[in-house]
């Protein structure tokens, strides 16, 4: 048994300094730092529009009677699957002013993880078309090069952080990541979309 601990310890030792020397935690840190400031102007922004320009649950009204269900999360569905467009929050608050509002909240959070996922074999067909690869390489090298050093962990970070999760997993597919850690790393999406969830129904009235 201490032999087995040992060892244990000994690969996550390995680990951590693997992910030290390749300035992972450092990209994690910058990422909450870049991720802070976003969202706290954003906050601004809305409590100011909110309060003095326009009502945002007046406007949630509308959306709500103007707009299908089915529209709204096909929408929704398509943004998440390319490039994350809209974000997700707006689709959060929306389903705040539904009659059931848990349950199209689980809904946005599945159609988010499966649109990732097709995000993911986005990437993996993109490859084939040469003119296409060249240009993602080149916008994308940054991601992709991160993918691919940190692979499962870069996952975990599109899928909790204000990150677009189809990106990150657009760049998984290029790389050939395997697709079961896409697919467990990416149910965090569900964690980040309950806690969105909670903030957002305590400031949208019903």
């Amino acid at each position: 048994m201490p032999r087995i601990e040992s060892q244990k310890k000994s690969k996550i030792k390995l680990l951590h300094q693997y992910y030290s020397y390749t300035g992972f935690y450092k990209f994690i840190l910058n990422s909450i730092k870049k991720a802070i400031t976003p969202i706290l102007f954003l906050v601004i922004i809305l409590i100011v529009f909110n309060n003095y320009i326009y009502n945002i649950n007046d406007g949630l009204e509308i959306v709500t009677t103007t707009f299908s269900t089915l529209a709204i999360f096909l929408m929704f569905f398509v943004s998440e699957t390319i490039l994350g467009l809209i974000p997700p929050e707006i689709f959060i608050a929306w389903s705040k002013k539904t009659s059931t509002p848990i349950v199209n909240l689980a809904l946005l959070a599945t159609l988010s993880y499966i649109g990732g996922v097709l995000s993911y074999f986005i990437g993996k067909a993109i490859l084939k078309v040469r003119v296409v690869k060249e240009y993602f390489e080149n916008k994308m090298h940054k991601q992709l090069k991160n993918t691919s050093k940190w692979g499962g962990f870069l996952i975990v970070v599109g899928a909790l952080l204000p990150i677009p999760f189809s990106i990150t997993c657009l760049a998984a597919g290029m790389i050939k990541y395997p697709l079961k850690g896409v697919l467990l790393f990416g149910l965090l999406r569900f964690v980040r979309f309950t806690i969105y969830g909670v903030a957002i129904f305590n400031i949208v009235s019903n």
